[in-house]
């Protein structure tokens, strides 16, 4: 039962070392989408070995599951693994990491299952507060300036009104006092802002806005969230999960307001968010939950040099080994055993 062992043995120090290793890091800030590649590939790695773990032990304590795992392999292949030589835990313990790979997908499930019931929510929230006026349908729409085509300012519009953009992302502006700004993803983009947050952003902050959301939808990080939240909810314990949902969220952040800067200067993405947030006690002496957008403030402004591209590959390369290992380690006997 050494190669079980192996793999369990590394992904235990895999959750119990990378978080700790990534948050002694001075490096994530300045590339947070390099942050989530490592991120990641750390979480591949945990789960790597545990499925891979669960499939040698199966495989040892039940000879159908052996004979789908194992089935395009020559018996020399078999041979070099040992199953026989597992013992009386294989089964219990291939039985427990199929009870966690099931416990997995089922928080995955549940945790889509509830953000498509949110965002079913929020668009039909949107709908009662925007009902389509006769005639609506047919009618163009104007132009809000650097954005897609948007439903009139001048009075709450239907979601569903909202002139097309590219890639079938679609606009909403609501009547509100609030300062707001933010996306519906789902089968369609759909961009939701308030006529307060118009009147505060100038020149090309509304551009800024619009991008960082734009970077979120394209990055598709509302998936990544969804795995974070679900990994760590179903496994409190384990701190890698739990890592992972304390740093995916304020990473993200980071990679979309990155997205905004580059294409419309840190300057002008800072105050559009100092223009939307400033109202909510966000650089008040009290925390809040918004507390990190001071830090996303000041980094926009004085930004910290990035790494050198040398650096960045070397990085990219270490994450790699991560769930690269796992594989080597459960592969190893059968290569072994063909050459």
């Amino acid at each position: 039962m050494t190669v079980p062992f192996v793999l369990l043995v590394l992904g235990a120090l895999t959750a119990a070392l990378a978080p700790r290793l990534l948050a002694r890091a001075d490096w994530p800030d300045r590339e947070p989408v390099l942050a989530l590649w490592v991120w990641q590939c750390v979480i591949v790695g945990v789960l790597l070995c545990c499925v891979s773990a669960m499939a040698l032990c199966a495989s040892a304590a039940w000879a159908e599951v052996r004979g789908h795992v194992f089935a395009l392999a020559p018996r020399s292949v078999v041979d070099a693994y040992g199953l026989a030589r597992y013992g009386r835990w294989a089964s219990p313990l291939a039985v427990l990491l199929a009870c966690g790979g099931a416990w997995t997908a089922a928080m995955l499930t549940r945790e889509l299952r509830d953000a498509g019931t949110q965002r079913r929510r929020r668009r039909a929230e949107l709908r009662a507060r925007c009902p389509r006026l006769p005639g609506e349908a047919t009618s163009a729409s104007p132009y809000l300036p650097g954005a897609p085509p948007a439903a009139g300012m001048g009075r709450e519009a239907s979601p569903d009104a909202a002139g097309p953009a590219g890639g079938g992302e679609h606009l909403l502006v609501l009547e509100s006092e609030q300062a707001e700004a933010w996306r519906l993803s789902g089968s369609r983009l759909q961009l939701v802002i308030t006529t307060a947050a118009l009147r505060r952003l100038r020149g090309k902050q509304l551009d800024a806005v619009l991008a960082h959301e734009r970077g979120h939808a394209r990055a598709r990080h509302d998936w990544l969230l969804a795995c974070a939240y679900a990994l760590a909810s179903g496994f409190p314990q384990v701190p890698v999960f739990a890592g992972f949902r304390h740093q995916v969220h304020r990473l993200v952040e980071l990679a979309a307001d990155d997205v905004a800067s580059r294409r419309f200067g840190g300057l002008t993405t800072a105050l559009a968010l100092v223009e939307l947030n400033e109202d909510r006690g966000v650089f008040g002496p009290c925390p809040t939950p918004f507390a990190q957008l001071p830090g996303r403030i000041h980094r926009l402004i004085d930004p910290a040099p990035r790494l050198t591209r040398t650096r960045r590959l070397g990085v990219t390369a270490v994450a790699l080994l991560v769930p690269a290992i796992p594989l080597l380690v459960t592969f190893a006997p059968g290569i072994s055993a063909l050459t």
